[in-house]
């Protein structure tokens, strides 16, 4: 491998809202980044370029003739990164088909929701370095191929030399990233955080919108009680992601609208249009991820004889609004209700 990271070919697979600004944001910095993504992003990239803008003003566009984005897998074995920002759901078929393809020092970094990922990844990919990753704001797709970071947040990569290199070109073009020792309590305390996508999802509101209906933010602190409970059987301590330690989210997620807007002014550094990426998924007719999030709840909750009623409740109201194609748009109090049976 190549000793600098401008000599370093990065490959963006699945280079939807998430990977199209991850890798965006690289190739500002002046890392070359070769992007493997679906037709419809790939013709407005060629019809407009790529452009990144963000809540805090900062924009990029790159022309379309810099844009290196490809619809197949050709040109994937000359990656000696590979970014992996598909959804949960076609991970293991992914990994079935990187494995036939790329180099065994090609180094893969998991980027997606969800806690076993990097796990499926390194069981199909023996050969490779396989690093944990974990992306802590949302990007929304907005006309065309632009992509618009909506709130506050960093990267997490697992330490590597690699990693390294990426998190300092990642900080030096404005983006918020640092490598971690421990993985394993960053992707839980990102999933803490996460709990939260099913219920945009049921609530058909604007995240910021739904997080300011006290009733759906109660709804969210019963998930996130419970979800510490199990970890906490399984010896499990999530880390601290955005301002408020684990312990903390839900007591400030109960108090009253007047406080909370005070004492979580973070949390509501939003952009008036946010949603969350399973309510997109919702929309663009993909699989829900709800089994990577709460079904990790209920997977670990089985291993210690708990019992995670809200999380099992949650997941069955989602996975009706995806076979529906719709949300239902509940009223946080009627969700409440539900959940407090």
């Amino acid at each position: 491998m190549a000793k600098t990271i401008d000599e370093l070919l990065i490959g963006v697979l699945g280079a939807g809202s998430i990977g199209c600004f991850v890798g965006g944001s690289l190739q500002e910095s002046g890392c070359p980044v070769r992007y493997f993504g679906r037709e419809h992003v790939a013709s407005d990239v060629r019809s407009g370029g790529l452009r990144l803008t963000s809540h805090d003003g900062q924009a990029t566009d790159l022309a379309a003739e810099a844009v290196d984005f490809r619809t197949d897998l050709s040109g994937l074995e000359e990656c000696n990164i590979l970014l992996v920002c598909v959804k949960s759901p076609a991970t293991e078929v992914t990994a079935d088909a990187l494995a036939g393809v790329i180099r065994p020092d090609t180094v893969v970094i998991s980027l997606q929701n969800g806690v076993a990922n990097t796990d499926v990844l390194k069981s199909r990919l023996p050969y490779n370095t396989v690093l944990a990753g974990m992306v802590a704001f949302n990007v929304a797709r907005l006309e065309g191929a632009h992509f618009h970071l909506g709130t506050d947040g960093e990267i997490y990569i697992e330490d590597h030399p690699v990693a390294r290199m990426l998190v300092d070109r990642l900080n030096a073009v404005g983006v918020s990233a640092k490598t971690s020792p421990d993985m394993k309590a960053v992707l839980w305390g990102k999933l803490l955080l996460n709990l939260n996508n099913g219920l945009n999802v049921l609530s058909d509101m604007p995240l910021r919108r739904q997080l300011l209906d006290r009733d759906y933010r109660r709804a969210l602190a019963l998930l996130v009680e419970e979800t510490l409970g199990v970890l906490k059987a399984a010896g499990v301590s999530p880390a601290k992601i955005g301002k408020a330690p684990p312990g903390l989210i839900a007591p400030i997620l109960r108090l009253p609208n007047w406080l909370f807007e005070r004492v979580a002014a973070s949390m509501l550094k939003i952009d008036d249009k946010a949603r969350s990426s399973m309510r997109d998924d919702l929309d663009r007719g993909r699989k829900s991820e709800i089994a990577f999030i709460n079904g990790a709840v209920v997977e670990l909750a089985a291993k210690v004889n708990a019992s995670v009623p809200v999380n099992a409740a949650i997941i069955a109201l989602v996975e009706d609004a995806f076979a529906k194609g719709q949300s239902p748009a509940l009223e946080g109090r009627d969700l409440l209700k539900r959940l407090q049976r």
